[in-house]
């Protein structure tokens, strides 16, 4: 039997407000999300608007490695 390739694998997502030094915080730390994509449609690093409880609004969220 053949083995079958995966085709989506698991990411992190991390808000931009960790490199921001202006960002007016509501509890120190790193917010991240968990998520899955397929690399073959989307090879390019992927970036989402989502909730950061840190930040109290919503942020841009990039994929890390």
């Amino acid at each position: 039997m053949a083995k079958s390739k995966e085709k989506r694998i698991i990411i992190t997502l991390e808000c931009e407000c960790r490199n921001l030094q202006n960002v007016q915080k509501r509890k120190a730390g790193i917010f991240r999300y968990t998520t899955s994509k397929n690399k073959r449609n989307t090879p390019s690093r992927l970036e989402l608007k989502k909730f950061c409880p840190n930040c109290n609004c919503h942020r841009q969220f990039k994929e890390i490695k």
